[in-house]
């Protein structure tokens, strides 16, 4: 039996949600064309007849500007303590001299490194070449691997190299287990997630989502979240004129949390200021920021 943590760890934006949903097979992070989408430490769990993969999706780090970015980078940080195998995930634009303290942490890591360049989509053979050669001379003892999650390429080989670096040892979870998260949290994932798709600057990165009500039946799930911003200001923003806005998250939302959970979604949100609420570190306890 082979089992063990394969912790994914990158900027923002590079992709590392999308491959994270293709190598656990399920939705499990969010992942929008937006930057600092993935806020929490997310586990999503592969079970095969022979090993459990314990996937984790990460924040992409960066230098905080306040106290729940500085949570947000504790959460990247820890996926390099426990990980049996490191995914760090670049792309072919961004350069390869971004986050030098980071880096240096991973050359001590004494796991297996794999180097993913993602997006090759948008490269060309000599540009990823030179990549590849750059990344080589800052990491040489990981493995260099070039992928496009978007277009699934190379994903597969990557899946059966994990296997192979996966340490013997026995499951960490129960074989039926998908992620250590309740339903509660992916509610408000998905709710979060509409919010970034339809509202633009500032907006997203102000508000957090709550679940204060959560009622399944075999037919149906009734449900009550809270949609928390930092100014009176966001909160007509997020209502929109004649609460047009909050009704489109709303529908949108609740589409999405039917296929989820495959049952008749009655949701009801309610939007609520919280003021400074991301540099307040007893509500960042609160919204569950600290590990």
């Amino acid at each position: 039996m082979k089992s063990g943590f394969v912790n994914i760890v990158g900027n923002p934006n590079v992709g590392k949600s999308t491959l994270m949903n293709l190598l656990v097979g399920e939705r499990v992070s969010i992942a929008t064309f937006k930057a600092q989408t993935t806020r929490h430490r997310i586990i999503g769990i592969v079970n095969t007849d022979d090993a459990q993969i314990v996937y984790s999706d990460t924040p992409g780090i960066l230098k905080p500007s306040y106290k729940m970015q500085e949570a947000m980078l504790e959460f990247s940080k820890s996926a390099l303590e426990d990980a049996d195998v490191l995914l760090y995930i670049t792309d072919v634009v961004e350069t390869s001299y971004k986050n030098v303290d980071f880096i240096e942490r991973i050359k001590k890591l004494r796991v297996p490194v794999i180097v993913l360049i993602n997006k090759i989509d948008l490269s060309n053979q000599k540009q990823l070449e030179a990549l590849a050669t750059s990344w080589h001379e800052i990491l040489p003892d990981a493995e260099i691997i070039p992928i496009s999650a978007k277009a699934k390429f190379n994903i597969e080989p990557l899946q059966k190299r994990i296997l192979e670096l996966l340490p013997e040892a026995p499951p960490w979870f129960e074989r039926d287990q998908l992620t250590d998260r309740p339903a509660r949290f992916f509610v408000a994932e998905i709710i979060r997630e509409k919010i970034l798709l339809y509202y633009s600057k500032e907006i997203p990165y102000a508000v957090e989502v709550t679940v204060d009500e959560f009622h399944e039946t075999d037919r149906d799930i009734k449900i009550h979240a809270n949609i928390i911003v930092e100014r009176e200001t966001q909160k007509g923003i997020i209502i929109g004129h004649g609460g047009v806005a909050i009704k489109k998250v709303g529908i949108e939302a609740r589409k999405t949390l039917e296929k989820f959970f495959g049952k008749k979604i009655f949701l009801e949100t309610q939007v609520k200021v919280d003021a400074g609420w991301r540099n307040n570190s007893q509500r960042l306890e609160q919204y569950g920021y600290k590990s």
